[in-house]
């Protein structure tokens, strides 16, 4: 196969999710093989909260809705136009993430329109998506199956490889492929800065970016930058439409053993019933239903200690012009160039060839 008949595959695969929204599902009749792939589809969505209880239907759309905005003709050829794909394949080893749908797509992409073949491990959080998505696009191009093996085995007859964990299974990632090049990606946070001028629309969409996925996603604001003084109310109210967030038992579950474990060890907390905040200067991360927080003198300040954290962040909402800067509501909205870690994963392997 070759680049141009990868991207036809994933052109169609994009015509075929396009039919697949979290407002209702609509089949169309000219997208091919949707006999066969339509409704079981509708029935992985359906059934993927048994697989993984954080995966409901409404993040599954959306992660589908999303991918279906990039998997164009135009957003493609333009993401690929700065690079040149391999005339030489390699086997690329995927050790893929589980946290939210489909995360591990990207990777998946890059590879196979740098003009690599895919080794790829899933989560054990995640089985079901990707494997499915690539079924279709074999029967679209039965050669696409060349190009792709999934395995649940320890990775073998791999060439280079990208792996996405853990701080602590970095270092085993970071061991085991010693001997060849590799990506390897550890724990990221994002953070919002705010300056009390945030109007209330602007801090609804930053519920977006905290509670889509339940807050489980890297891209996801896990803290807030705040003026000393600020009026937390108002965030409160900006972001009471998420408040059926607490009906969902695995999220209610966590909401309420962090805040035990919070009142236990006497921290000060603020809690508006389905979100715990917490002042903590010295982390990014924060426990499922909690923020963290910190004051800041100036915003100055602010830009230096990210800066100097840069390593720990994936995304920075709020501070204009800054590093990873990303706009109110869009941090789970990732353009084909928004690289994890700010690693550019494209030119990583098409400097393989």
């Amino acid at each position: 196969m070759t680049i141009e008949d990868k991207k036809n595959v994933f052109y169609d695969l994009g015509i075929f999710l396009q039919q697949f929204k979290s407002a209702g599902c609509s089949k169309n009749k000219d997208v091919k093989h949707n006999d066969e792939y339509f409704d079981l589809f509708i029935d992985l969505i359906q059934l993927s909260q048994s697989h993984n209880g954080w995966y409901t239907p409404e993040n599954v759309y959306y992660a589908i809705e999303s991918w279906t905005q990039l998997l164009t003709k135009e957003t493609i050829n333009e993401w690929l136009s700065a690079y040149q794909p391999v005339s030489n394949p390699k086997n690329i080893g995927l050790i893929l993430a589980g946290n939210i749908p489909l995360v591990g797509f990207h990777d998946f992409i890059s590879v196979i329109l740098s003009g690599h073949k895919a080794i790829i491990k899933t989560s054990s959080n995640d089985q079901k998506l990707l494997p499915f998505l690539v079924r279709y696009m074999t029967s679209v191009d039965p050669r696409f199956t060349n190009w792709v093996t999934f395995t649940d085995k320890k990775l073998e007859n791999y060439d280079a490889a990208i792996a996405t964990g853990s701080n602590n299974t970095a270092r085993y990632f970071e061991y085991y492929f010693k001997n060849v090049p590799s990506i390897i990606r550890k724990n990221r946070n994002s953070v919002a800065v705010l300056t009390g001028d945030e109007s209330q629309e602007e801090l609804k969409l930053l519920g977006e970016d905290i509670f889509r996925y339940f807050g489980l996603g890297c891209r996801n604001v896990s803290k807030l930058m705040v003026p000393a003084g600020y009026d937390f109310d108002i965030l409160f109210k900006a972001i009471f439409d998420f408040k059926d967030v607490i009906h969902y038992e695995k999220y209610s579950n966590n909401y309420d053993y962090n805040k035990a474990v919070y009142l236990m060890s006497n921290y000060k907390l603020l809690d508006n019933g389905f979100l715990i905040l917490r002042e903590d200067n010295d982390n990014y991360s924060s426990p499922i239903a909690s923020l963290s927080y910190e004051y800041y003198n100036s915003l100055e300040d602010v830009a230096v200690k990210l800066t100097r954290d840069a390593e720990q962040l994936q995304c920075i909402v709020g501070l204009e012009n800054s590093t990873n800067s990303v706009s109110f509501g869009q941090t789970q909205k990732p353009n084909l160039t928004d690289y994890a870690d700010g690693i550019d994963t494209m030119k990583f392997l098409t400097e393989l060839g």
